[in-house]
């Protein structure tokens, strides 16, 4: 069968893929432990079940405006003049299928063939991909452990082009965990603006950043210079719906219809139910929040704990619920590269890892800490007794 060539060198999703290596494990009879998916162990809040359940019986199940439906619209707009004081309005948002078809409407929207996007690596897997869809060029900014993972002024200028049209910067970040203060976000937004570089700031995270650490967003920078910044955002990770479905961005009026257009001739609008559950969501009470965060911290410093007593250089993240440790000094011969060793990992041991060659690092594995705490500390020590030998 032929299939079209723009899928040749398009990889499927590593987190994804090493999610179904651990479920075909288990479906052998394996104990399989899995620090590889990026998903809180919490349910998602009763009051979103409720408000789901309730929009079933009144049969709210017909086709909605493709942009969302206008009261969802209000609330995202709402949220970020909530938490960052950012003057918006419902027409300034777009309700996509996750995040991750927000990331992918704004690309199609914004480059056009040729043109270069600037991704700071470690980078979220996907981004590339989506790239390459619309068209447009990968370049990476590089960035160390001992930077935090987080790119510079001069790392950005160093590798800016004339073709330089968009920059995707993620904070807190998948798969470091480490955040941009404020003062970062406005410093690079300023230099961005200088450039003329659109930014699309990844803050699918913003809720998750833990004291003394602060929350950082762009929204306010947006409110001033809407036409050069879009904000991603979505309830996966701060209410625990990533089966759900939901994410949104904030952009400037013309972007919005430009992704409506995209979003019109590909899904759609999404599920007329989710969309019910996301408004009880961000209307709704934000204590599940704390409660995860609370969790989170504790976990993350058990997890650091142990992963720095092999030795292993590694941030301490402010934020997500992701570890990446430097590890290659821990590859061998029969495990020469991040995926082979979390393939020996995964079949010696039964903890499913994500291999940082699929985050643009090979010299890293990301570990989640959405687990609850013994079973973190049991694959850990499992872990552990793999890259120590013992």
């Amino acid at each position: 069968m032929r299939i079209s060539e723009r899928l040749a060198q398009i990889k499927p999703s590593a987190t994804l893929a090493v999610n179904a290596k651990a479920q075909e494990l288990r479906a052998q009879g394996r104990e399989i432990i899995s620090l590889a998916v990026g998903q809180p162990d919490f349910g998602t809040p009763q009051h979103v079940c409720d408000a789901a359940k309730a929009a079933m019986d009144d049969g709210f199940t017909r086709y909605t405006p493709v942009p969302g439906i206008p009261e969802l619209r209000d609330a995202v707009a709402n949220y970020y003049t909530k938490f960052y004081g950012a003057k918006t309005c419902g027409d300034n948002a777009i309700i996509s299928n996750g995040g991750k078809q927000v990331l992918y409407n704004l690309l199609m929207a914004l480059i056009n063939p040729g043109e270069e996007v600037l991704i700071p690596a470690p980078y979220w897997v996907s981004y590339p991909a989506m790239v390459q869809f619309a068209e447009g060029v990968s370049v990476f900014v590089p960035t160390t452990a001992e930077e935090d993972y987080l790119v510079t002024l001069e790392g950005l200028e160093a590798v800016r082009t004339d073709k330089t049209r968009v920059l995707i910067l993620n904070s807190p970040s998948n798969p470091t965990g480490c955040c941009y203060t404020q003062a970062q976000l406005e410093a690079i937004a300023q230099w961005a603006r200088n450039n003329d570089i659109f930014i699309i700031s990844d803050e699918v995270y913003d809720r998750l950043v833990y004291a003394p650490a602060e929350p950082a967003s762009l929204a306010k920078v947006w409110e001033t210079h809407p036409e050069t910044i879009a904000i991603v955002g979505a309830l996966s990770k701060s209410f625990c719906m990533t089966g759900w479905r939901v994410g949104y961005a904030l952009a400037h009026e013309e972007l919005v219809k430009a992704m409506s257009k995209i979003q019109g001739q590909s899904t759609s609008n999404i599920n007329s139910i989710t969309q019910k559950a996301a408004l009880a969501a961000l209307n709704g009470s934000w204590d599940i929040v704390d409660e995860m965060k609370e969790s989170f911290v504790r976990r993350r410093d058990l997890a650091y704990e142990i992963i720095t007593g092999w030795g292993a250089e590694c941030p301490k993240p402010d934020g997500a619920f992701y570890l990446f440790p430097v590890l290659d000094k821990f590859y061998t011969e029969d495990a020469p590269d991040s995926a082979a060793m979390c393939t020996k990992i995964l079949e010696e041991v039964g903890v499913a890892l994500v291999p940082g060659s699929a985050f643009g690092d090979d010299k890293c594995i990301r570990f989640s800490y959405a687990v609850d705490d013994e079973t973190l500390k049991d694959a850990l020590s499992k872990v552990g007794s793999v890259l120590l030998g013992k």
